[in-house]
């Protein structure tokens, strides 16, 4: 039977489960590399050696061979080692002493559950029980393993039995699942915050476009696929390459070659190596052949790997970064590797190995590890130097003696110790540490630990540089991660980057303020386009531009908004002053007309029209009026008051001069005297003055309940950053209703005195045609410069007024200021007698009859239409020259008149007072 099983000592731990046999081997010692015998054994799992071999053609059950000694997985046992040795000597467990039992699993899954089947066997034999409950093992806790592809199927298994273990370096996300890992612990954080830390990293430099090479194991893949998962710190990946976990794999080689060709014909300049120590040297021998270099960013496994710091040519790869767990050194160790011995009792074949690859000098066993004086050392298990501190950062195995403290205080309070003795049974069930560690809080070495929930610790991690010694690198930290702050403080002033400039990596260059980013499909590789109007961005890669708050604008491609600047015609500008002035200048001609008409109101061509006349300048002036309401910042009552006075007043001038034509077309009708008589009923100047202003008015106030006008900001369409804060004019039906009133009465106006077209009726033709013609240009402007319509508004009201002023009031001031000139010029002395003049109309008397007629004033002189008159010849003054110069000009009426009847001849108003 013994036999049988012999030949089946390697298969599977599940199925000698499910039959419920004994497992054993001839062969057990082989399987524990080191011993130490004591009260309590904790198992140690360590793969001091990277390879087994002939793996891939392995068709036997047969035992494993392992090659290639690893110093550093061999350095973290010896800290376990001295720890264990340390505890037992400092009487921390009264009474009681730790032993062990370690075992290499050679970085291979299977044999690390053979390693685990037999620390758990007894006599060589593995109980199977329905009920784990009462299953004692030997090995009360296990430490280890280094990878999380071994500690995964470890923890499956010791979590059957409950039995603790603590894991210093497997990081693997599904290892916080205790429904799958009851029984697993760690003392350094999951690889969720190093994935994080290493996206927080990446975009505190900008790097935004990297790639990534993983091992494809249960370590690297679930980290890839973390890493992948921090989208929010917007990292890209270029490309996602793997590289077989086991170092035996047959085409590793040529597997290099591809991903280092990859990594060449990237763009991405930061490339993430989740790999083992092995995987990144044969990767850097690879790319150095083509002085290929990028900034490398490690992840824990070799972050802290002597053996790639220490390879050839490793300054020619370029910057390298790296998180590593926050670790200390062991008070004591480095002596203790430099007297490095096998304690009495105690069993240590790796010891033993790697002394003799130290200290050997037969040329078959020498390797990279052979000391320089191998061949003068006589007994290599002797001898000693300082090799391993050189080879290996102590640091790293600082781990080790945390997580044997941690089972060393859980088993002190099992076991129930005080200063002076343990009172519990040290054949306790291995389940009752699991509890117990869960809960546990220690501190060592003035730092306090405890596993949370999911049995992790929260500690963080340390940020580190690769920095150049010679022909080696060193590390150096320039930056920590605390899991508690969630966010990496880098010490800048310790990284010395070529020319003080952070190297770039990104699929798209960084778009400066005042843009944003046009993303395409993925999400890092984008172009820049201009913010918009109204629109900013103050700061680099801006994923979208922001509005500007209320009250500011921005021109397109603005990284910053402005206060808008406010435009109305103040009262400072070039232009309003000048509309001042012209208003000023009108007024006071409105006002030397009003004083001239009065000073010269018995003169015949002011006489009969001095109301009217008023009434004109008034409705000037209040036009006038309206222009100035144009200026200043505007409201809705300016707003109001400056299109009715306007309205108002220019209809009221509007409406006098129509009256005016009207009259002058009667007169002129003397040709059919009935249809005059019929006219002349409507001939009544005030009313129909007041009733086509009241339209008007009517039609202001209609405007202003139903469209009223006000006051609106509009953005200006020549001026940046400017609102014009204009009147509005409505939907534009009660401002054109106005000004299509006011444009009609100018046409009929216009009509009636072209009918009867004279020398009288000239001003009203012209200033008409002035009227219809500004407002006929200035309306395009109106409708298409919304920003210009209140200064396309006032010249075209300045254009009217000023028309009326000159064509109605400027001739008469000519006329009678250069008659009066004329009258002084000519007076001679008093004349005898008069002869007839036919062509002057006067009639020349006796000296007896004018005897019998008054003198009269100059100033009164007129020639009416209606009767005869004799006129006194002392009292004329006249001279001849005057007469004929009267003559002359009204030549041409009073021939058109002489066969008019005599009562047809107006009494009250006459051609030239019009």
């Amino acid at each position: 039977m013994a036999s049988c099983l012999s030949s089946l000592c390697f298969c599977g731990l599940w199925v000698a489960v499910m039959l419920g046999l004994g497992v054993c081997s001839d062969d057990t010692e082989s399987l524990s590399g080191a011993y130490a015998p004591g009260d309590i054994i904790i198992g140690i799992l360590g793969s001091v050696h990277s390879k087994v071999k002939d793996l891939q053609d392995r068709v036997r059950p047969d035992k494993y061979t392992c090659t290639d000694f690893d110093l550093i997985p061999f350095v973290q046992s010896l800290a376990v080692i001295y720890t264990i040795e340390e505890i037992n000597d400092s009487g921390f467990l009264p009474g009681i002493r730790l032993g062990y039992l370690m075992c290499d699993p050679c970085v291979y899954a299977t044999k690390a559950l053979q390693c685990v089947e037999h620390m758990l066997s007894i006599n060589k034999t593995l109980a199977v029980y329905a009920d784990n409950s009462n299953f004692s093992s030997p090995v009360k806790a296990f430490l280890g393993e280094r990878y999380s592809e071994l500690s995964i199927p470890v923890a499956k298994l010791l979590s059957l039995y409950m039995i603790p273990q603590i894991s210093c370096t497997s990081s693997s996300p599904a290892l916080s699942d205790k429904l799958r890992y009851a029984s697993f612990f760690r003392v350094i954080p999951s690889d969720v915050y190093q994935t994080k830390a290493l996206a927080k990293l990446m975009a505190y430099f900008n790097w935004d476009w990297v790639g990534v090479v993983s091992i494809d194991d249960d370590y690297g893949k679930p980290a890839l696929e973390n890493f992948l998962l921090e989208r929010k710190e917007h990292i890209c990946v270029d490309f996602q390459e793997l590289l077989p976990n086991y170092l035996g794999f047959i085409n590793i080689e040529q597997r290099i070659m591809e991903v280092a060709n990859r990594i060449r014909s990237s763009t991405a300049k930061v490339v993430l190596l989740i790999l083992r120590p092995e995987l990144v040297e044969m990767l850097f021998q690879e790319l150095i052949k083509t002085n290929t270099t990028r900034i490398w960013i490690a992840s824990d496994a070799w972050s802290m790997a002597r053996l790639v710091m220490k390879m050839k040519d490793i300054n020619k790869v370029g910057e390298i970064f790296g998180f590593t767990f926050i670790t200390s050194n062991i008070p004591g160790f480095e002596d203790y590797l430099q007297n490095l011995t096998i304690s009495p009792g105690a069993k240590n074949d790796f010891i033993e190995e790697y002394k003799q690859i130290r200290f050997n000098c037969s040329s078959d066993q020498q390797s990279e590890h052979t000391s320089p004086v191998a061949c003068n050392i006589t007994g290599p298990q002797e001898a000693n130097d300082d090799y391993l501190l050189h080879s290996v950062h102590l640091t790293k195995a600082y781990s080790q003696r945390v997580a044997v403290y941690a089972i060393a205080h859980a088993i002190k309070k099992v076991l129930q110790c005080n200063n002076t003795a343990c009172s519990g049974n040290t054949n306790f069930m291995s389940w009752q540490l699991v509890d117990v560690l869960r809960k546990v809080n220690f501190t060592l070495d003035d730092e306090t630990y405890s596993f949370n929930q999911v049995g992790d610790f929260e500690n963080g991690y340390d940020l580190i540089m690769w920095k150049e010694s010679g022909a080696e690198r060193i590390p150096d930290v320039v930056g920590r991660f605390l899991i508690k702050n969630d966010k990496v403080e880098i010490d800048e002033h310790k990284i010395p980057w070529t020319n003080n400039t952070v190297p770039r990596s990104r699929c798209s260059e960084p778009c400066p303020p005042g843009t944003e980013k046009n993303i395409s499909s993925i999400s890092c590789c984008y172009t820049c386009t201009n913010c918009t109007e109204g629109y900013y961005s103050n700061a680099t890669d801006q994923p979208a531009c922001q509005k500007c708050p209320e009250g500011s604008w921005s021109l397109p491609g603005s990284r910053e908004c402005q206060r808008w600047n406010i435009w109305f015609l103040e009262w400072s500008s070039a232009y309003s002053i000048v509309v001042v002035i012209g208003t000023v200048i009108g007024a006071l001609l409105l006002v030397f007309s009003f004083i001239f008409f009065i000073l010269h109101r018995e003169k015949h061509i002011i006489k009969d029209i001095l109301v009217i006349s008023c009434l004109m300048k008034f409705g000037l002036m209040v036009s006038f009026g309206g222009v100035i309401l144009f200026l200043g910042s505007p409201n809705i009552h300016l707003c109001r008051a400056q299109q009715t006075m306007y309205g108002l007043g220019f209809t009221l001038c509007v409406s006098c001069i129509l009256v005016k034509a009207l009259h002058i077309f009667l007169e002129l009708m003397s040709s059919n005297p009935a249809k005059q008589r019929k006219l002349r009923k409507f001939d009544k100047p005030f009313v129909i003055i007041g009733i086509l202003t009241a339209i008007q008015a009517l039609i202001c106030i209609f405007w202003m309940i139903f469209d009223p006008v006000n006051v609106e900001e509009t953005q200006s369409k020549t001026q940046l950053l400017t609102m014009n804060r204009l009147c509005t004019q409505g939907s534009m039906y009660g401002f054109g209703v106005m000004h299509v009133y006011i444009a009609l009465l100018a046409v009929l106006s216009f009509g009636l005195a072209f009918k009867g077209r004279d020398n009288e009726t000239d001003p009203i033709v012209f200033s008409m045609l002035i009227h219809l013609f500004a407002w006929l240009c200035f309306i395009p402007i109106f409708i298409t410069q919304y920003d210009s319509r209140p200064i396309v508004q006032i010249s075209g009201i300045m254009v009217s007024n000023y028309g009326v002023i000159c064509c109605h009031f400027a001739p008469k001031w000519f006329k009678i200021l250069s008659e009066k000139a004329e009258t002084k010029k000519a007076v001679k002395p008093p004349v005898e007698s008069l002869t007839n003049d036919s062509d002057s109309g006067v009639v020349c008397g006796t000296s007896s009859e004018t005897a019998s007629i008054p003198s009269t004033p100059q100033s009164q002189f007129s020639i009416a239409e209606s009767e005869q008159s004799n006129w006194d010849i002392n009292s004329l003054h006249l001279s001849e020259a005057s007469i004929a110069s009267f003559r002359r000009r009204r030549l041409k009426s009073w021939r058109s008149r002489s066969l008019r009847p005599r009562s047809l001849r107006p009494r009250s108003w006459t051609l030239q007072s019009l």
